[in-house]
Parts: structure tokens; sequence; C-alpha cells
């Protein structure tokens, strides 16, 4: 999620005072995403900070992946002050002991932060709630579903879309039902028994969010598991779909925010998080880039309240370590196509 790499996007409010200002104590370089991301980031996050500090921000875009391979080449050195990354890769970086434990004590909003996003040792905290859960059009599904067995009425049948398990959306469905079924990461046997004759009946197994889109859009699918966020584009975009969150919990999805090692502006840095994690920063991403919020006081619009979680439904989330998730994927995938596609 947000890997999409942008070649420009520079914030730097005190670029007008030149080279001097450039060069100030009082910049903090952040690695974020590009595109919208970006955008959003500079006005939600950015522009509050350099308000509260008077320090100037600069934006580094680039994916999770190439930022942590910078923060990796660079080995305790980075030239980042802040990173977002998807948390698959800040377990990566805190694994191998990359980052800063991030210091609840020194961050006000800290209290108000839903438990699910830290990471293991404070390691990083996510800044944002993506999803895998249900969506569905509502002007063909009647009762809106409750469940993730709702997925497996035979109505749905031939009128249903799920990821495949090389898609996120895929292999985190296959983790929720696994649970409900009393599976383990190291047997997902009961997951797979579950999931295939769903698999089976399905319209497509995803491999892309996008495809999703057009599947709604031709009217093939009344249903799908899918993104909150992707189904929030749609919405605006006109299509008649809605956003329904399992109560068994739907799969937590965590871009994240960290401290490389090796900054010279930990309290800077510090204080840009704490920034991110307020109420007010908060809840302008999250209806800017229609995607959820962590911080459990943030109350949402009405349009935008019913596409992404709550804070009780967000403490439901069934949230999957990305390492250990690492380990079983191959293993889950040749299951996958030995057992359900056959």
């Amino acid at each position: 999620m947000f890997r999409k790499f942008a070649l420009t996007t520079t914030v730097a409010a005190a670029a007008a005072l030149g080279p001097i200002a450039a060069a100030s104590a009082q910049e903090l370089v952040v690695g974020a995403f590009g595109g919208s991301f970006a955008d959003n980031v500079e006005t939600c996050y950015v522009q509050p900070f350099t308000q509260a500090t008077g320090a100037s921000v600069l934006l580094k875009p680039a994916s999770s992946a190439q930022h942590a391979a910078s923060v990796r080449a660079t080995a305790g050195q980075s030239d980042m002050d802040v990173v977002f990354a998807d948390d698959a890769f800040a377990v990566q970086m805190a694994n191998e002991g990359l980052l800063v434990p991030l210091d609840r004590a020194t961050l006000a909003n800290a209290p108000d932060i839903i438990e699910g996003a830290w990471g293991k040792g404070d390691a990083y905290v996510a800044a944002m709630l993506g999803a895998t859960t249900i969506v569905y059009n509502k002007d063909t599904v009647a009762t809106p579903p409750s469940s993730w067995n709702d997925l497996f009425d035979p109505k749905y049948e031939g009128r249903i879309t799920i990821g495949d398990v090389s898609a996120t959306a895929g292999w985190q469905f296959l983790a929720a039902l696994n649970q409900m079924e009393g599976g383990t990461l190291q047997d997902p046997g009961p997951g797979l028994a579950k999931i295939k004759p769903l698999a089976q009946s399905a319209v497509l197994l995803h491999t892309q969010a996008d495809q999703v889109v057009s599947l709604f859009e031709r009217g093939e699918i009344d249903i799908a598991v899918w993104y909150p966020d992707r189904a929030g584009v749609a919405i605006k975009g006109g299509l008649p779909l809605a956003v329904a969150y399992p109560q068994e919990g739907a799969v937590g999805i965590r871009p994240t925010i960290s401290i490389p090692k090796g900054t010279q502006q930990q309290e800077l840095a510090l204080k840009f998080i704490d920034t991110v994690l307020s109420v007010e920063a908060q809840k302008c991403f999250s209806e800017a880039q229609v995607i959820g919020p962590v911080n459990s006081k943030v109350v949402l619009s009405d349009d935008l309240a019913s596409i992404l979680p709550s804070a009780e439904q967000a403490g439901q989330m069934l949230f999957l370590d990305p390492a250990e998730m690492a380990v079983v994927m191959p293993d889950w995938t040749r299951r996958w196509q030995r057992e359900v596609l056959r």
C-alpha cells in the first residue's frame, strides 16, 4: 500500500531563506510516499508542524522498499530523520536494529493511540489504518453483511470476488478464516478448506485492487473482499458501494512512521511524529486520503464514518506479524495452489 514512487515532491517551509536555512539544524528530512500521499502529508502534517516549531521539512518521496533499502545501506547513519513505511518493512528495519525506539512518554498524543498501532518494543507506530474487509453494492445487497461467514451465502455464488493468495486481500482473508476455523500460521489447512468453495465460485481471484473497480462498474459482482480506502475512492467516483466490518474483525494494514538510527534530530523527529498522531492531523489526513485514523479521539465526517473503521472496529482488527507471515507464506502459497485451485 502506498508504494508508488513520485519523482519530485519537496516541502521546505523555509526554502525562501536560501542555502543557510537549508543547512539549518532545524530542517527535518522525512521519507514519505509520493503522489497524493505526499500532498496530504504536506497539508495535514508538515504545515501544522512547521507552524508549531518553526522548523522546515524536506520530503523525500520513495516506496517502502526504497526507504528500507536506504536506511539499511547507511547502516545507522541515515540521511532521513523520519520514515514512513508499510509495516512489513518497518518490522524488517526494527529487527535489524536500524530504528530508534519511540519514547511514548515524550509523545503527548500516545495515550490516545489504539494499542494495535504500536510495533514491538515501540520501534514504530502506525500513522494510519487500512484494512482488508467487505465491500458490497448497496443497490443489490439488501442486508449489509456483518460476518465473514456471510460471504458464503449461496446467493453470492458467482457474484463475488476475493483476492488470490498473492494479493494482500487474498492472504489476509485466508488468515482471518483460518483463525476462525481454529488453524494456526503453521497449519492453514482449516482456512484453506473453508475458502475453497468460495474461491472456486468467485468471478475472479483478483491480484490487483483496480480489477475490483471494473467488476463493480460492469455489474459483474455484488460483493468483494477488498479495501475501504479503494472503496472510498470508488464511492467518490459515483459507484453505489458500502463498506462492512465483520464482527470477527477486519484484517488491519498499517502504514507506519519511525525514526532511523543516526538522526541528529531525534527530539524534532519525535515532535513531528507527535503532530502526525494528533487528533487534528489524523482527522485531516483520514479525510483527505480516505484511510482510517489511529487516534481513538478522531470523529470523522458522516460520509467517511460509513467507510472507515470506528475506534471500536479498529480495536477489533486482526493484526498479523509481517515477519511471521514472511516465513509461512511460501508454504501457504504452495498449499493454496494444490488444495484450493485444483
